[in-house]
């Protein structure tokens, strides 16, 4: 009966329907044989190192898998998102590699490929603000992050070595197994996952696992070409916000 049936089997069975795996993929993933099914029925105790993996893999807290916590995630060290690659130039400093939209749709792709990124171009900022670590530039594609970032544009970004060192609502260059995006991070509280927001409202929130991402960017600057002047229609908004505001103010001190 199913009262019989123990709180940690009961847990990781929640565990493997949350990372969307069959019984027998998750087994295989695990290196446990053929199946799940005799530890989500508590036939089987979960293996010690089941438990490392479930921790390593999903950072599912220990505790929590036996019923001594409520905090199912634990982040430990942070996930290992670092370059993989870097270009070094002939006085040992850093270039900053350029990866255009084309080259990014192969960009996860070849995110260990030495060859690969030598046909990428490089170029060197003598700015202060370029110095003591590792920056790379994206070509931005999409109109996501209206109106702060339009399509086309580069952005400029710094390498970190781990999610825990991430900031909420900074600008990221977030590069997933199969896509890099350019998105704000939020964290989310006891989760293995983040949270990636648009500026343009019009685009959802994107939930990500922190284990898919490989590499992560903070923006810290962007390359625009192609300036505009206000066009009138945005002219008239403006002037109309600011009217809307001056009766907000006037009707709060009658």
């Amino acid at each position: 009966m199913d009262k019989e049936i123990t709180i940690a089997a009961k847990r990781f069975k929640k565990v493997r329907e949350e990372q969307n795996y069959t019984q027998q993929a998750f087994a295989e993933f695990l290196e446990l044989g053929h199946s799940t099914v005799d530890i989500e029925r508590g036939k089987t105790k979960i293996p010690g190192k089941v438990v490392m993996s479930l921790l390593k893999n999903f950072q599912i807290n220990p505790l929590w898998l036996f019923g001594e916590s409520f905090q199912q995630y634990i982040i430990i060290d942070g996930k290992d998102v670092s370059p993989k690659v870097i270009s070094v130039k002939e006085d040992n400093t850093d270039a900053i590699l350029l990866v255009n939209q084309k080259a990014a749709a192969g960009y996860p792709h070849n995110i260990q490929d030495v060859d690969w990124y030598q046909t990428l171009p490089v170029f060197n900022f003598p700015l202060p603000q370029f110095r003591n670590a590792t920056y790379r530039g994206f070509q931005v594609e999409g109109d996501s992050m209206l109106p702060n970032i339009r399509p086309n544009d580069w952005v400029l970004g710094r390498s970190v070595s781990n999610v825990a060192e991430a900031s909420d609502n900074k600008i990221y260059i977030v590069v997933l197994h199969d896509s890099v995006l350019v998105k704000k991070l939020e964290k989310i509280n006891h989760s293995a996952k983040i949270r990636l927001l648009s500026l343009n409202q019009e685009y959802l929130p994107i939930e990500v696992n922190i284990n898919d991402i490989q590499e992560l960017w903070q923006v810290n600057s962007k390359l625009t070409f192609g300036i505009d002047e206000p066009s009138e229609s945005t002219l008239l908004k403006q002037l109309q916000q600011s009217m809307d505001d001056l009766k907000g103010q006037i009707n709060r001190l009658q």
